[in-house]
Formats: structure tokens, C-alpha cells, sequence
């Protein structure tokens, strides 16, 4: 008899979204996105960080401070990065995502195509930044699904054990 209690889809990929973000070096906010097609295939993955080339101990990761004293000027998004990291076009995928996209990340999402977000936090939704976001992804037809159990994933690597 097989096993009854397995992850659904879109448990599974927001799982996959949990462990993407687990690479990110911020300190206070680690978000994971993963893109997926319509036959369940993972096209692309992306988590919040520099962008290539740029060194993580050279730039800030405050929250705090001026344009260039803090990380909002040089961080990429999640959603950004797995945009742009994927090796062909994402019209028509899915996008699974920890915390809901801010209005950059949703301008992105909407200009690659992408027609479903499946987002697990929305924290930021009273800010002017999600508010705007929301607007313009109802305005485009994407469709946004908020998970209602949160998915948790327990990764325990001691030094020395990779």
C-alpha cells in the first residue's frame, strides 16, 4: 500500500522555495523562489542577494541608514534573481515565492510572463510597495494564491559535514 501523507505541489515546491532561501547571506529577511512550469518541472530558482560579482563582505546588509548605508540599493530580490537566472523564457509558469513580491519584483513577474504566484507570507501587505504590487497583478490577470499551512524545512549541516 503506498503512503498516504505526502507533500502536494505546491507544498513541495514551497519547500523547494524554504531551502533556496536558506543560501541567502541577509541577516533579517531570507526569501526563496521557485519557478515551475506547467507540467511540474523546475524551470529556475532564485533567492535574495548581491548580484554577481559583487563581494557579500564588501556591501551593507543593515536595514538601517541612507540609500548606500543599507542593503536596499544593492540587494536582488528572490523573484528577480530567478527570473533572470533561468535558462529559457518562464510565459506561462508559476512562481512560488515565501513572502509576497514587492512592485519591482511584481513589475518583473508580470513583464516575463509568468501568470501564477503562490506566495506563504504576506507581512508587508499594508506597505505602499505591496499595495502597488497587488494592483498592478489584478490589473494584469496574475493570478496570486496565498498557502494556508505554513511549510517549514529543518536543515541541520555541522561544520565539516559537506
Amino acid at each position: 500500500m503506498k503512503r498516504e501523507n505526502v507533500l502536494n505541489w505546491d507544498q513541495y515546491f514551497m519547500g523547494l522555495a524554504h531551502l533556496s532561501a536558506l543560501r541567502s547571506k541577509d541577516p533579517s529577511t531570507q526569501v526563496g523562489a521557485v519557478i515551475v512550469d506547467s507540467t511540474n518541472r523546475v524551470v529556475s530558482i532564485g533567492y535574495n542577494g548581491l548580484p554577481r560579482g559583487c563581494n557579500d563582505d564588501e556591501f551593507p546588509w543593515g536595514r538601517e541608514g541612507g540609500m548606500l548605508e543599507s542593503k536596499y540599493a544593492f540587494v536582488v530580490h528572490a523573484e528577480l534573481n530567478a527570473i533572470l537566472n533561468s535558462p529559457r523564457p518562464v510565459k506561462e509558469c508559476s512562481i512560488y515565492v515565501s513572502l509576497f513580491p514587492c512592485n519591482e519584483c511584481a513589475k518583473a513577474i508580470i513583464q516575463s510572463g509568468i501568470c501564477r504566484i503562490v506566495y506563504e507570507c504576506d507581512k508587508y501587505a499594508d506597505t505602499d510597495a505591496v499595495k502597488a504590487s497587488k494592483k498592478m497583478l489584478r490589473a494584469a490577470g496574475v493570478e496570486c494564491v496565498q498557502l494556508t499551512e505554513k511549510i517549514s524545512i529543518n536543515v541541520n549541516i555541522e561544520k565539516g559535514d559537506i
